[in-house]
């Protein structure tokens, strides 16, 4: 599995980002892209605690999914007080997954702007992402194949990414957004997963205040180094294949999936990991 370090800019003109990245489709870190706004010197969990330290948070884990889960059902909810009392107090698994914020606390709209990078922003969808020491989600790309771009706030993270011309080597499984979930990519088992020792991608950690460019249906999978939240804005894909890709994923494949784990149970699952197997050994 090769892995290069994700480029690295300070700033960027809209024109330098269109030309060398959103065109090529390469993902890029800004390392200045938010001292500007005022999430830069308040976002950090105690903020949020105080913010939000009343509302009921969805929480999801790293257990493998199985056929009487809903599409992104949580598995746990608690007080986002006690969330991050838990994030700071010991290691936990649990994280937060696509939290609205306008929803939720439309006060921290305030402290953030929607950057002019020559696309268009989703302006309804800024979606806040919490974990603990050592949490991660598994190797995945998002349903709607977005542009994304991705800010992180207090802490560090690593992130993996893969360009969709790498699906073939990653044990994506069918009828999914995930690759096997059995697959640790901060450290796999190549002798395990033979087929990733042809995949190549990008790798970078992320600090306070930094962005990092996901182009569109980019895989990616994200570690908390230390406890610490994330906010992703979207721009829907450019590309028209992605899109009607996007919308396939969103009105059929995950009908399509819940309605076979309905009538095939925990069958349903084991035939998709399997074939994530043999179709990826193939190519090994």
């Amino acid at each position: 599995m090769k892995l290069d370090e994700i480029p690295r800019v300070g700033t960027i003109t809209k024109e330098d980002f269109i030309q060398h990245y959103f065109k090529p489709q390469k993902p890029v870190v800004l390392e200045r892209a938010v001292v500007d706004w005022p999430a830069f010197d308040k976002w950090n969990l105690d903020y949020m605690c105080k913010v939000a330290g009343e509302k009921t948070v969805p929480l999801y884990d790293d257990r493998p999914v199985n056929h009487e889960d809903g599409f992104n059902e949580p598995h746990a909810e608690m007080k986002m007080a006690d969330y991050v009392q838990l994030l700071k107090s010991e290691p936990t698994r649990y994280r937060i997954f696509l939290w609205n914020i306008l929803k939720e606390v439309p006060e921290l709209q305030q402290d953030f702007d929607f950057p002019d990078f020559g696309l268009k922003i989703k302006k309804k969808l800024p979606m806040l992402f919490f974990g603990g020491r050592d949490s991660y989600t598994f190797m995945h790309y998002d349903i709607d194949l977005s542009n994304i771009f991705h800010f992180h706030f207090e802490g560090k993270k690593e992130c993996i990414l893969f360009p969709p011309s790498e699906t073939k080597y990653l044990y994506k499984v069918p009828h999914s957004l995930i690759t096997h979930e059995a697959i640790d990519f901060s450290n796999p088992d190549l002798v395990k997963w033979p087929s990733l020792q042809r995949a190549s991608g990008y790798r970078t950690q992320l600090n306070h205040g930094e962005m990092l460019y996901m182009p569109e249906a980019y895989w990616h999978y994200m570690k908390y180094l230390t406890p610490g939240f994330s906010m992703s804005l979207r721009s829907w894909p450019k590309n028209p294949l992605n899109f009607a890709k996007g919308l396939y994923n969103i009105f059929v494949m995950r009908y399509f999936d819940v309605l076979m784990r309905k009538l095939r149970g925990q069958q349903w699952i084991d035939h998709k990991n399997s074939e994530a197997i043999r179709r990826a050994d193939k190519r090994s």
